[in-house]
This record gives structure tokens, C-alpha cells and sequence, in this order.
């Protein structure tokens, strides 16, 4: 077989194995979104804060929301309401979070 040939194979296969992750990183998203006590505070998909001074999360840009997170996380932003997000997002991998930021980004 055609070198070029399986290079075009070979990149069909990963696009058709990547291609589903995506849908199941926003389902996991949501269900991270849940199990890590997000909604508590942001209410149902980001959308109800409880404190009117606590950001609504749904529909935000998900490179925002990620690095938000991380900078929350790392403690380079300490400001507005950081000090309550901190021990809530410490036990939150990177990967955790960019399938979160995934799933508001689209609500």
C-alpha cells in the first residue's frame, strides 16, 4: 500500500476514534459540573447563581473558564470570590476542568 495512502488511513482512524470524545467529554462535563459541587453555588447548567455577586458560568467562552479555573486553582487570581472557589476546585484535574468549561461553554 501507498505510503500517503496509509497516512490518509491511519488519520481517518483517529479522527473516527477522537470525533465521539468530544460528546462524551461535555456529558462528563456535566456530570463533573455535579459531582464536584459546582452547581451548589452556579446553579442548574451555570445558569442560577445563588449570590447575586457569584458569576453566571453558562455560555462563557471555554478558554476564559479554563483559565479562570487554573488561575483560581494555582492561586495567581485571588480576587472577588477566589478565596470561597480555591478548596472547592483543589481536587479538580486539568483534564476535569477543561471538560467543565466544555459543558458551560455550551449552555
Amino acid at each position: 500500500m501507498n505510503y500517503h495512502i496509509k497516512q490518509l488511513l491511519g488519520l481517518f482512524i483517529i479522527a473516527a476514534v477522537v470525533a465521539p470524545l468530544g460528546t462524551v467529554m461535555a456529558a462528563d462535563g456535566q456530570t463533573l459540573y455535579s459531582q464536584k459541587g459546582c452547581v451548589a453555588c452556579h446553579g442548574n447548567a451555570g445558569k442560577e447563581p445563588i449570590m447575586p455577586n457569584y458569576p453566571m458560568l453558562a455560555g462563557q467562552n471555554k478558554a476564559y473558564l479554563i483559565e479562570q479555573m487554573k488561575d483560581i486553582k494555582s492561586g495567581a487570581r485571588s480576587n472577588g470570590q477566589a478565596s470561597v472557589m480555591k478548596p472547592m476546585i483543589a481536587n479538580v484535574t486539568d483534564d476535569e476542568i477543561k471538560a467543565i468549561a466544555e459543558y458551560l461553554s455550551g449552555q
